[in-house]
C-alpha cells in the first residue's frame, strides 16, 4: 500500500514537468488527510528529494537524489513502456543473470534490471567489468523483438547510438563508437554494451542488453591496471551527473530508435551509427578467435558485420573481434 501511493505522488510531480501541485489535488489523488500529505512529502525529503513548498500553491520537486531507484526513474521518464518496470537491486551479482531469469518467468518488454554496484559484473568474452557502488549505470533491458536470430547483433548497435546520444544531451560531450560494443572518450573506454538471447528453433524469445556505464568514478576509483584505458563521464566533464536522469534519457533515446528499427529495419541505425563510429575508414586491426585481420575499415554491411578492406584486396567480414586501431 506504501509502494502504490509512493508511486502515485512521484506519478504526479511527473506528470506536473516542475509545476506546483496543490496540496489538494494530492490529498484528493492519495484519498488521504492534508496533514498525510505532509508526512509522505517529509518522506521524500528524508530520501534526499528537495522540495518546494508555497502557500496556496502547493508543492513541486527541486531536485532529485542521485539515485536509481524506480522511483528516482520514474519521474520525468517519457517513454511508454521502456523502463515502466524495474527491477532496482543494492547490490547484485550480475543484473545480465536477475534479467535472464525475469525474462524466463514472462517479464514483460521494457522491463529494465539496475543495481548500484555488480560484483560479477561482466562483458563480452567473459570478460570482467567494474562496477563499484554508487557511481556508474549498471543495468539490463529486457527485449521481445519478432526478428531473426541472426538480426539480434544490430540491437547492440541500435544501443551503442542511443546511450551516446543520451550521453551528448545530458552533458554535451561527445563520445565515439568502436566496433561492435564500445564507447570512447579521448582514447579511453566508457560504456560497454553486452547482447544475449534466450532463443530456440523457433526463433527469438528475448534479448537482454547490459549496458555498463562509468558515471561519476574519479580516476582513483578504477583499478590500477585499468586507469589508462577507462574513463568516466565525471572525469571527461569535469563535474558530477545525477544518474537517474541520465537514464531517462537513454530509455527514451533507445524506445525511439528501437521503434523506427522494428518498423523500418536496420538502415536508418546504420547511418547513424557510422557517424558516430570512431574506427571507420582507418587502418585497424581486428583480433578474432582465429587470428588477425589487418586493413581499412569501411563500414558495416545491413547485419552490423564490419567489413574490412585487407592489404591483399579482399573484402573480410569480421562478425567478432577486438579492434585496435593501427595508428
Amino acid at each position: 500500500m506504501q509502494s502504490l501511493i509512493r508511486k502515485q505522488l512521484l506519478e504526479a510531480f511527473s506528470e506536473a514537468e516542475g509545476n506546483f501541485v496543490s496540496g489538494q489535488i494530492i490529498s484528493d489523488l492519495l484519498g488521504c488527510s492534508r496533514t498525510a500529505v505532509w508526512k509522505h512529502i517529509e518522506d521524500l525529503r528524508k530520501e534526499g528529494y528537495e522540495l518546494e513548498a508555497v502557500r496556496r500553491k502547493g508543492y513541486r520537486i527541486l531536485s532529485k537524489p542521485d539515485s536509481i531507484s524506480g522511483d528516482a526513474v520514474a519521474i520525468g521518464l517519457k517513454t511508454r513502456y521502456m523502463g515502466r518496470q524495474i527491477v532496482h537491486e543494492q547490490s547484485a551479482g550480475s543484473t545480465q543473470k536477475i534479467a535472464h531469469s525475469f525474462a524466463a518467468e514472462g517479464a514483460p518488454e521494457g522491463t529494465v534490471v539496475f543495481a548500484e554496484e555488480q560484483t560479477e559484473g561482466r562483458g563480452r568474452m567473459s570478460r570482467s567489468w567494474h562496477s563499484p557502488k554508487g557511481t556508474g549505470i549498471w543495468m539490463s533491458m529486457i527485449l521481445r523483438p519478432s526478428i531473426p536470430v541472426n538480426k539480434t547483433p544490430q540491437l547492440t548497435l541500435l544501443t551503442a547510438v542511443a546511450i551516446v546520444q543520451a550521453i551528448e544531451e545530458v552533458t554535451g560531450l561527445h563520445p565515439v563508437i568502436k566496433w561492435p560494443n564500445d564507447i570512447m572518450m579521448n582514447g579511453k573506454k566508457l560504456v560497454g554494451i553486452l547482447t544475449e538471447l534466450q532463443a530456440e528453433a523457433d526463433g527469438v524469445h528475448s534479448v537482454i542488453i547490459g549496458c555498463g556505464i562509468n558515471v561519476n568514478q574519479q580516476i582513483n576509483d578504477f583499478p590500477e591496471e585499468l586507469r589508462n584505458i577507462a574513463t568516466s563521464v565525471m572525469i571527461e566533464k569535469k563535474e558530477s551527473i545525477n544518474r537517474a536522469l541520465l537514464i531517462q534519457h537513454i530509455l527514451f533515446r533507445f524506445e525511439e530508435l528501437y521503434e523506427q528499427y522494428l518498423q523500418h529495419g536496420f538502415s536508418p541505425v546504420k547511418l547513424l551509427w557510422e557517424a558516430y563510429a570512431i574506427s571507420l575508414n582507418r587502418q585497424i586491426i581486428a583480433r578474432t578467435l582465429h587470428g588477425s585481420v589487418k586493413g581499412k575499415a569501411v563500414g558495416i554491411d545491413d547485419d552490423g558485420v564490419l567489413l574490412v578492406h585487407t592489404y591483399d584486396g579482399r573484402i573480410e567480414k569480421i562478425y567478432s573481434a577486438d579492434i585496435e586501431i593501427d595508428c
